[in-house]
């Protein structure tokens, strides 16, 4: 591979410096490197981050190709800067087994955009009765760790506490979709002011805040780790502080969109605001994002979710929950985080890249970005504004809630082992 240069791009947003990379290694970082033979890359301006890594993404595939494939998923994936992507198990056939989750494995390894690292499922076909091969697919050439009936809440408290139980023996975690099913039937929007007037059916706070209760005390009785999906309510957030602060070993992430995005848009009655959880108030928006300031929530994840055009072009009731977020996550985050005060691009760098790949134990990636460590990195123009067009999408699927709607930053390259998949904003 062919030594290449990026040069006078601000490193996590600090001091301009060079960096070389040689083959698939960071060989130097400094100032006023020597070019050689090297490709350069004119980083001036640019902010250069280790490779993001999303902990939550559905890339359909098997099953809902027409949605979206490993294939497509991971040029969505390097498009937004991403290196690694954690794929839910909610395919066709569900990824309950050694054989699934190695075939998602191997499509991911001849994609060659991203790193693709499966999610297996916790219950056997999602349905929450019997525990899935949870050693199996540890041991299986995907090297499983992380565990989520995403899509489902895994809503027996006797399963789930077996769940920890059996993943804390190859330190694994369970992915807790906190969603109380009986609390949620019928459900279409956030329970609130604007679903009592929109005379829409309301999904109550307390249904996550509940679930999360509960999973957080049975995973300090069992002594393992839970991990909490796409947290949504300032309720939820105060009690993951609170399990924080008895020592529970606990972790939980936010979309972009729940940063984002509030109740107020399902007045529109358009259903590419549909997603579980929904959106809800402007309050918990504030809370959501103080929690990810302060670490109380651990990491941002896309729950990137692809759907045909069928599937949300029709009334709300019908419309499938999920909204595309792996080529604008960065972006909201700048937007919400970044302009705002709230982080910094090392803390951008934290909540992307480094977090989330402790939690999934995602080796070589979220390392810093110094000589020796490989070369998984993410270069973006802060300065650049521009609308956003899903004509222009490398996702199969456009349902995107930011349609038109202007937010700042563009990566203009994204690097997987010293391999550029990503170059002046174009796929490679």
């Amino acid at each position: 591979m062919s030594k290449i240069l990026i040069r006078g791009a601000k490193v996590l947003g600090g001091d301009v410096q060079d960096v070389l990379i040689d083959g698939e290694t960071i060989a130097a970082v400094g100032t006023a490197l020597e070019a050689g033979d090297a490709t350069v890359v004119d980083g001036t301006g640019q902010i250069l981050l280790p490779g993001l890594v999303d902990l939550h993404t559905h890339l359909r595939e098997p099953g809902r190709e027409d949605s979206e494939t490993v294939l497509t998923g991971t040029r969505a994936a390097a498009s937004g800067g991403y290196t690694a992507v954690f794929a839910m198990a909610n395919t066709f056939p569900v990824a309950d087994t050694a054989g699934v989750v190695e075939q998602v494995w191997r499509l991911g390894k001849e994609s060659g955009y991203c790193d693709v690292q499966p999610i297996g499922a916790v219950t056997v076909g999602l349905e929450g009765k019997k525990l899935a091969e949870l050693g199996a697919m540890h041991e299986s050439a995907a090297g499983v760790t992380v565990f989520s009936d995403d899509g489902k809440c895994v809503d027996d408290a006797v399963i789930m506490r077996r769940a920890l139980e059996y993943v804390k023996a190859f330190g694994g975690v369970v992915a807790q979709h906190a969603q109380e099913p009986r609390l949620t039937e019928g459900a279409q929007m956030n329970e609130g002011v604007v679903s009592a007037e929109l005379g829409l059916g309301g999904w109550p706070a307390v249904a996550e805040e509940s679930v999360i209760a509960r999973d957080v005390l049975l995973a300090e009785h069992v002594g393992s780790r839970v991990h909490i999906c796409h947290l949504s309510t300032a309720g939820s957030v105060e009690i993951v502080r609170w399990a924080k602060s008895r020592g529970i070993d606990v972790t939980a992430e936010v979309t972009p969109h729940h940063l984002l995005l509030t109740d107020e848009l399902a007045r529109s009655y358009n259903p590419v605001y549909k997603v579980n959880p929904p959106l809800r108030t402007e309050k918990d928006v504030m809370a959501l994002r103080e929690a990810l300031a302060d670490g109380t929530i651990d990491i941002v994840a896309t729950d990137h979710a692809p759907h045909p055009h069928e599937d949300k072009d029709c009334e709300w009731a019908a419309a499938a929950m999920g909204m595309v977020g792996l080529e604008t996550a960065l972006s909201v985050v700048q937007h919400t985080m970044v302009e705002t005060g709230l982080l910094d691009w090392a803390g951008v760098a934290d909540r992307m890249a480094h977090k989330p790949a402790a939690i999934g134990r995602a080796t070589g990636h979220g390392r810093p970005v110094s000589a020796g460590e490989p070369a998984n990195l993410t270069l973006i123009d802060p300065a650049y504004r521009g609308e956003v067009n899903p004509a222009g999408f490398a996702s199969r699927s456009r349902n995107t809630p930011y349609e038109g709607r202007e937010l700042p930053g563009r990566v203009t390259h994204t690097f997987l082992r010293g391999r550029a998949t990503l170059v002046d904003g174009k796929l490679a």
